[in-house]
C-alpha cells in the first residue's frame, strides 16, 4: 500500500520565516534555521520550503550566536538545512532558468518547486525533468475561485492565467513534472479546511501524486481531505507553527484514524 504523507510547508521572506494569509499578508514568526530544526526533530515525512520574496534576492537574517555560523545567502540556508535534513527537501521560489534549478539541487535540495516558468518557459521544465528526473520537479499550482470558477494564478497570486487547475496540472505533467503542489490561495491562512472539490478534479486529471495545500486549521481537516479525495499528501504551513509538537500530534491522530499513513517513528515526540 502506498503510504500517504503529511507535509509541512515553510514560507521564507527576506531571511525570516513567515505566516502567510491569502498570499498577501505575511507575519514574521522567527528564525528559519530554528523552524527547520524543529521539523527535523519531529522527523516529518518531508519538508517544503518556499522563498516568497519578490524583486532582488535578499537574505537579511544573520544569526550571531555561537551555535551556528551566520547564514548570509539563500544558498547558505539551503546548504545548512540540507546537511541537517534526514528527510526529502523541496525548495521553491525565484526559479526562472535551468541554472536556478541546478544550483538548488547542487546545494542540497532533493526537489524544486516551479511555478511561473510553467507559463514563461515550459521548455525549461521539460529540460529539467530530463536532466534531473521527473521526481525532482514539483509543479506548484496556485488557484483561487473567481465567480464560482477556479483559475490558476501566477506571480504570487497576482496574474490570472485564465486556465482551470485541472488543465494546468495536466499540462505540467505533460511537460515532465513528477508531482503537483496544489495550493488554494483564498484558503491560505484561513483555517477553514481544504477545497475538496478542486482537489478531486486535479487528482482525476493527472496520474502523478498531488499534494493538497491551503486551508488546514485542525487535525480533522487533514483527515477529511484524505477521506474525501485521493490526494497523495496533505500539506500545511501555519498550523504547525504555534502549537508544541503540532506535527507529531497530527500524525498520531491520522495514524489512529487511517491505515495508509506513514507511521510515527519510535523516537518522535507525541
Amino acid at each position: 500500500m502506498l503510504k500517504r504523507r503529511l507535509v509541512p510547508v515553510l514560507y521564507l521572506l527576506d531571511g525570516w520565516m513567515v505566516r502567510s494569509q491569502e498570499f498577501q499578508e505575511h507575519q514574521y514568526i522567527g528564525d528559519p534555521v530554528l523552524h527547520v530544526e524543529r521539523m527535523i526533530d519531529w522527523d516529518v515525512d518531508e519538508l517544503i520550503v518556499l522563498d516568497i520574496g519578490r524583486g532582488e534576492m535578499t537574505f537579511e537574517h544573520h544569526r550571531q550566536d555561537y551555535r551556528h555560523k551566520p547564514v548570509l545567502t539563500l544558498f547558505d540556508f539551503i546548504q545548512r538545512i540540507a546537511v541537517e535534513c534526514r528527510i526529502p527537501l523541496t525548495f521553491g521560489g525565484r526559479i526562472r532558468t535551468i541554472e536556478d534549478i541546478r544550483t538548488r539541487i547542487q546545494n542540497g535540495a532533493d526537489k524544486v518547486s516551479v511555478n511561473t516558468i510553467l507559463a514563461d518557459s515550459p521548455q525549461t521544465v521539460t529540460q529539467a525533468a530530463r536532466m534531473f528526473g521527473s521526481q525532482a520537479i514539483v509543479a506548484s499550482v496556485d488557484f483561487r475561485r473567481v465567480e464560482g470558477t477556479s483559475r490558476v494564478y501566477l506571480r504570487h497570486g497576482r496574474e490570472d492565467s485564465g486556465v482551470v487547475p485541472a488543465k494546468w496540472a495536466r499540462r505540467a505533467q505533460d511537460l515532465g513534472a513528477g508531482e503537483i503542489l496544489l495550493n488554494a490561495i483564498d484558503r491560505d491562512g484561513i483555517a477553514q479546511g481544504y477545497d475538496l472539490e478542486e482537489i478531486r478534479k486535479v487528482v482525476d486529471a493527472v496520474t502523478i501524486p498531488v499534494i493538497a495545500c491551503g486551508g488546514a486549521g485542525h487535525q480533522k481537516h487533514f483527515q477529511q481531505c484524505l477521506n474525501d479525495t485521493d490526494a497523495n499528501a496533505v500539506a500545511a504551513g501555519n498550523i504547525f507553527h504555534f502549537t508544541e509538537n503540532a506535527y507529531p500530534r497530527a500524525k498520531k491522530f491520522l495514524t489512529q484514524a487511517r491505515s495508509d499513513i506513514r507511521p510515527l517513528t519510535e523516537n518522535r515526540p507525541a
